[in-house]
């Protein structure tokens, strides 16, 4: 059944374990060797201990690994998916290409969870987003992920912005949003001091996340499910038979009967080399600027204007930890790692402000990071609703693809939803 092939060596700095049918923990190993034998892998242990860290490098005659689900992609969306599909008796691994797990999109973004408010009746953001909020709150509780149900507002700052918030507030009900309370300046003014706003909607539900631990949690429940987590290990070739779909890392090989493409910015070129349907991932950098410590009072919470017609607007967010920051803005671009060139002056994000929190100056503000999304649409269109289906094409493909906002709220039940269509 296996034909071993030699796998080489992998280098791995401040993991917390590797997989291959088991999970093997990294960080909990003897200075020495360990050999550990599992079920089709030989593999060996040897742990440098260094000044600063310690350094393991993993040795492995590693046959063909069959497995039921392969997930391509080890953000939030992937690292659920996995798990889901764990819980419902799948052997799974989990492909990713980079170094560790939610590198990308997943923590690059405002750590919102968010309500439900903004999409469509009956869209899959719209029902995954109030489905899988609930799930992310209890999931964040249980695992400890720093997270809190702090509250957000929606502002206008003029007069012929009332009908408009009253449409986003119908909206949300019709979404099922239990509690969401069109507010007056005296509520926004106890609420926010400094944001200049003259009515307003006040979702008690919306909250916030940290999102690197929010991957960390999602990457040990998945280690506990017994899911290979496969870091590093870019997706180069795949192909289908009668097995499965035989799928090329630079390490190893799997064969999965079916396959979940969560791979975010680049689910587009996974589903070519997945024999798939065709799309096409449109990459919308968003960029953000902090409030300088000093000044971090001004902003107590979440603080919204009405969305626009590829974001949520230049909002205000403030951290788990206590920071605040402004954006994101929405650019699009051709390029899907490029996160610093072309940078927005800061001078922008004053401009942006000013509605919202008229005192803000230059001074106030220090540069913050940046993160792009995974957009099924261009530029010309508005709404695109996320991906996930049975492909039509190749019917051993899962898709999971276009997640942008809401997914991170969203993670759990679109894994929920991957796991239907594969237990279906």
């Amino acid at each position: 059944m296996f034909d071993p092939q030699p796998a080489g060596q992998f280098v791995f700095e401040g993991f917390d374990f590797w997989t291959a049918d088991e999970a093997l923990a990294v960080n909990d190993a003897r200075d020495g060797l360990e050999q550990r034998v599992t079920k089709g892998s030989v593999l060996s242990l040897q742990v440098e201990q260094g000044n600063s860290h310690k350094r393991c490098i993993l040795s492995a005659i590693v046959t063909q690994i069959d497995v039921d689900v392969a997930v391509v992609g080890a953000g939030v969306v992937g690292l659920a998916c996995g798990l889901k599909l764990a819980e419902r008796g799948a052997r799974v691994c989990i492909l990713e290409k980079d170094a560790r797990a939610g590198h990308g999109t997943s923590t690059r973004n405002s750590g919102v969870i968010h309500a439900g408010i903004y999409y469509p009746r009956d869209s899959l953001k719209a029902r995954l987003c109030v489905r899988g909020r609930d799930q992310l709150y209890e999931f964040c509780a249980r695992h400890r992920v720093p997270h809190e149900r702090c509250g957000k507002l929606i502002v206008i700052t003029d007069e012929s912005q009332r009908d408009a918030l009253a449409r986003l507030r119908a909206r949300g009900l019709d979404n099922g949003i239990e509690r969401l309370e069109l507010v007056d300046q005296p509520f926004i003014h106890a609420r926010e001091p400094h944001i200049r706003a003259s009515a307003g909607l006040w979702s008690p539900d919306t909250g916030i996340v940290e999102t690197e631990a929010l991957v960390r949690a999602l990457a040990r429940a998945c280690r506990d499910a017994d899911v290979a987590l496969v870091l590093d290990s870019p997706l180069r070739a795949a192909e289908t038979a009668a097995a499965g779909i035989r799928l090329e890392t630079p390490h190893e090989t799997f064969v999965a009967s079916q396959v979940v493409n969560a791979a975010g910015l680049h689910a587009d070129e996974v589903s070519r080399l997945l024999n798939a349907s065709p799309f096409t991932i449109y990459p919308c950098r968003g960029e953000y600027a902090e409030l300088a410590p000093s000044r971090r009072h001004l902003v107590k919470g979440l603080v919204y204007p009405l969305p626009g017609d590829h974001s949520l607007g230049v909002h205000f967010t403030r951290t788990t930890w206590g920071s605040v920051r402004l954006g994101p803005t929405a650019r699009f671009q051709e390029a899907r790692d490029d996160y610093e060139s072309d940078r927005l002056a800061l001078e922008s994000f004053v401009e942006a402000a000013r509605p919202l929190l008229p005192q803000i100056t230059l001074a106030d503000l220090q540069p913050g990071s940046t993160g792009i999304r995974a957009k099924l649409h261009g530029p010309d269109i508005t709404f695109a609703d996320f991906l996930i289906e049975r492909d039509k094409t190749n019917p051993r493909v899962i898709q999971a693809a276009g997640i942008e906002s809401p997914g991170l709220t969203s993670c759990l039940a679109i894994g929920e939803m991957v796991a239907g269509l594969w237990k279906g």
